[in-house]
């Protein structure tokens, strides 16, 4: 592309930008807290009838709150700044993701769904006790609670230090940036402790339309002034950053077509098909099908959110496309990009930075009250009553719940000022959940889809898997920080110019620079730390498969004496391509599962109680007639 040599005077430093933030931007980021904080005080003051209307709302919410709720879970600041800041230094490979979206969909909707549905569930890891045994489940929520900590943590502090050295949010106000995570966590808390799953999940919705609302405003904003789409795809085009068909099958390189559609695949299958924060919502509604069509609803929402954080990096790129802010070091980092667009951009428009602000950290509080609702959840009915065998009353499990809320908000706010260590926040949240959610999907799968799979071979799978990753992923991280690690030929960074840069930007440059160490590296280091983060989820999740079936060979599970409930009902179409013969005799064994009689019925912790024919794993669950 040939570059206009006129010098862009229309740019500002990051410092003459940090003065726009004006008191009417401040006004609307404390009115949406604000409005948040009231959603919780009005279900308070409705009152919560027992812990089940506490944590599941009776089953009484309705599909369009639930919809917009699972979307705001999870499409965290993260994503409202990481994609944006992908898309601009790395071309929009990334977005391929979002063709996965239904396939999750479609696998949660029949395959892992209707078996929360059928043994009605409070956490899903009530499942795993089910089919194996207590201790599969106290790993299973231990993991949980670890990994929704730490996510809780990236979710909050990464964009509060993006916005507040970029925006001029809370600008001279000394530990700024935590005093901004302090907000998100003290309103989080509040209102998910007196208000409940219906507080988290109405509040959910009024920050996803913040977030669609701030977005959408500054997208067509932003478009227009760069000259409109076709100008935006052009320059975008010209530079060799749309890149969409990435066929490599090398599986260092960061970001290729398999990478991305099949990392996506089992990250959002990991998330929609066994975390507690999402199953949870499920079960807030009366009937399966509104779960279903909640989910369906869902991936059109997340489809749509992705499409426009991508667009947005495309926007920023056709805005900067020969003056790069971060190679001209007006950023520190690669996240800080779009806020200072918007700042540099429509800083001057009345209210539009409060509203970014405010749709930014919507994303922020909506991740961390459902992480905290669903830890109170798993804590109270996987650790305390199941692991420590604690009965108390039900108004007692209530304000234990409503401590549990003040207590992981606390921990998860501790845990801010660890993160800071963690490479790209993108990466740090999808390579936790890869690292930790895969192995949990291995073992809901293994249960759900292997009727011989028993207890050892669930706990094995799970642990072996663990290990392996957690090794992989951290080695990787060393590897990147020690610079062991080929950025230029696996992470490359899409070609960007300072030609037209205004000379105040040099003149107020106060980044360091950072220079590496001469002496090389003792760090010793392996080819599997150059293999992209985007397969920790796939590999996690089938080794834990995988391990877990050869174990299960040693003292496989009487598939006649299992429950059928707690076999997935679609199992038969995993086997549509065997010659028929092969075929029937599989569909032959499923059919088999749970025709024999127990002798005794079960009646389980939950209260759940099981006189069909087979039983809760009979062979595995402690009982007075069964050992372990």
């Amino acid at each position: 592309m040939e570059f206009n040599s006129t010098i862009r005077d229309d740019l500002l430093t990051k410092e003459e930008l940090l003065d726009k933030f004006g008191i009417l931007n401040y006004v609307i980021f404390v009115s949406m807290l604000l409005i948040s904080a009231l959603i919780g005080v009005f279900f308070w003051w409705k009152g919560q009838k027992n812990t089940e209307d506490f944590l599941l709302a009776s089953r009484s919410m309705g599909t369009i709150p639930m919809t917009m709720s699972l979307v705001a879970s999870f499409m965290s600041a993260i994503t409202l700044l990481g994609v944006p800041a992908e898309i601009y230094t790395a071309g929009t490979q990334y977005v391929v993701g979002l063709l996965s979206y239904p396939f999750v969909m479609g696998a949660v909707a029949h395959f892992y769904l209707p078996v929360y549905d059928e043994l009605r569930v409070t956490t899903s890891y009530e499942y795993l006790e089910m089919r194996f045994n207590k201790a599969v489940r106290m790993l299973t929520s231990l993991l949980f609670c670890i990994q929704m900590m730490l996510y809780m943590a990236i979710v909050v502090y990464a964009p509060a230090l993006a916005l507040i050295q970029v925006t001029g949010f809370l600008n001279g106000v000394q530990y700024d940036a935590e005093l901004a995570c302090a907000i998100i966590f003290i309103v989080c808390i509040f209102y998910t402790c007196i208000g409940g799953i219906k507080a988290v999940i109405w509040t959910d919705t009024f920050q996803a339309l913040c977030m669609f609302g701030s977005f959408l405003a500054i997208i067509i904003v932003g478009s227009n002034a760069v000259g409109g789409a076709s100008v935006v795809f052009d320059r975008n085009y010209q530079e060799g950053r749309v890149e969409l068909f990435n066929f490599d099958p090398d599986i260092r390189q960061r970001h290729t077509v398999w990478g991305v559609f099949f990392g996506s695949f089992f990250l959002w299958l990991s998330i929609y098909g066994t975390n507690q924060a999402q199953v949870q919502r499920y079960l807030t509604v009366k009937k399966k099908s509104q779960a279903v069509t909640a989910l369906w609803l869902n991936a059109i929402g997340i489809g749509t959110l992705t499409l426009l954080c991508g667009y947005a990096g495309m926007v920023v790129f056709a805005f900067y496309y020969d003056c790069d802010p971060i190679k001209s070091k007006q950023v520190r980092s690669k996240i800080q990009i779009f806020p200072l667009f918007v700042m540099q951009l429509m800083g001057d428009y009345p209210g539009i930075p409060g509203l970014f602000v405010a749709g930014v950290f919507s994303g922020a509080l909506s991740t961390v009250s459902s992480g905290l609702n669903s830890l109170a959840a798993v804590c109270l009915r996987d650790c305390f009553q199941l692991g420590f065998n604690i009965n108390i009353s039900e108004e007692k499990k209530t304000l234990v719940t409503k401590l549990l809320v003040l207590v992981f908000g606390l921990i998860s706010f501790g845990i801010v000022f660890m993160v800071k260590y963690l490479p790209g926040v993108l990466q740090a949240a999808i390579g936790i959940f890869g690292m930790v959610g895969g192995p949990v999907l291995g073992a809901f799968s293994l249960g759900m889809f292997v009727p011989f799979a028993n207890s050892i071979g669930a706990f094995s799978g799970m642990l072996f898997s663990l290990v392996f990753t957690l090794w992989w992923g951290f080695g990787q991280i060393i590897s990147q920080q020690t610079r062991t690690y080929d950025f230029a030929k696996f992470s490359p960074k899409m070609d960007t110019t300072t030609i037209n840069c205004p000379t105040s930007w040099y003149v107020n440059d106060t980044i360091p620079v950072q220079t590496g160490n001469s002496e090389p590296s003792q760090f010793l280091h392996l080819g599997l730390y150059d293999v992209s983060y985007l397969w920790y989820g796939p590999v996690s999740t089938i080794l834990c498969f995988l391990v877990g079936i050869l174990c299960s060979f040693i003292r496989p599970q009487d598939h006649k004496q299992l429950d059928a409930r707690l076999i997935s009902p679609g199992c038969s179409i995993f086997f549509f391509w065997l010659p028929k013969k092969t075929r029937n005799k599989i569909i032959n064994y499923y059919n088999e599962v749970g025709s024999e009689n127990a002798e005794d019925t079960n009646e389980h912790k939950n209260g759940a109680v099981f006189p069909k024919k087979g039983s809760i794993n009979v062979a595995y669950i402690p009982s007075e007639n069964t050992d372990m």
